[in-house]
Order: C-alpha cells, then structure tokens, then sequence
C-alpha cells in the first residue's frame, strides 16, 4: 500500500539533523544517482559523498551535504547515517574552496600513498560540498 509521504531521518555521528515527512528523496549511491518516492521497495545501500535533497510534504526542497554513509528504505521510511551530515546552508564555502585547492595542489605534485589517496578523498568532499552550495544558491534564485 503506497502513500503519499514517507518518514526521513538524517542522522551523522554527532546528532539528528533532519526528521520529518517527505515526498521524495533523492541521493548518490555507491551505483549512482537513487531517486526515492513513499512506497519504494526495500533497499539498503552504501552513499557516496554528496548532495541529499527531500521535497517535504509541504513542497519545500531540503538540501543537505553528507560525507558519505549508509541509506535503509523501507515502504513507508528512510534512514541516513552519515559519518557527516550537515544542511546546506551551514557549509562554510571558503573553508570548501580551501580543501579543495589544498588536494589539488597534491594531486598536481604527484604524491603517491596514503597522502595521495587522502587527497583524493579530501577533493571529492570539498567538491561535493560545493555542489550543495550551489544547488541551494540556485533554489533561492528561483
């Protein structure tokens, strides 16, 4: 039996940062790209790092920035766990940028091992991160 909502958690290691009824969700699975509506069959998978968005029940769009993580679906609820979860509009963009330029510039030195991986996983946060920003710059314009 599909309805119309569905109850979303998103949670990181430090607190709950989002609950309540939502009418999509969308996400970045370790396959890719996972579009959610109530009603969706099981499904429980790895999450990149990346953007979430949930349309609540009222229309608005939620946009939040997860390092990566784990997502459960049953019918009627989602669940996030996130090492890291924050709402857009409290990444700090400078701070982003920096990351960004920081792993950059070891990629470019050709550094190889644990640095080299670090950097890599630095970069696709700090880009993920941006990501978010802008995806919310766009909302407000509309």
């Amino acid at each position: 039996m599909a309805t119309d909502v569905m109850e979303l958690d998103i949670v990181s290691a430090e607190a709950s940062i989002f609950t309540g009824n939502v009418t999509f969700l969308s996400v970045t699975g370790s396959a890719g790209e996972l579009g959610i509506h109530p009603g969706h069959t099981a499904l429980l998978t790895s999450l990149k790092p990346g953007q979430i968005k949930a349309t609540t029940e009222d229309g608005n769009e939620e946009i939040f920035y997860i390092s990566g993580g784990m997502l459960e679906v049953q019918p009627n609820t989602a669940t996030v766990l996130a090492d890291t979860a924050v709402r857009a509009g409290d990444l700090d963009e400078a701070a982003a940028e920096a990351s960004k330029e920081r792993a950059e510039k070891i990629l470019e030195d050709q550094q190889s091992g644990i640095e080299y991986s670090r950097a890599v996983s630095e970069l696709a946060e700090a880009a993920a991160q941006l990501r978010a920003i802008q995806m919310l710059r766009k909302r407000a314009k509309r």
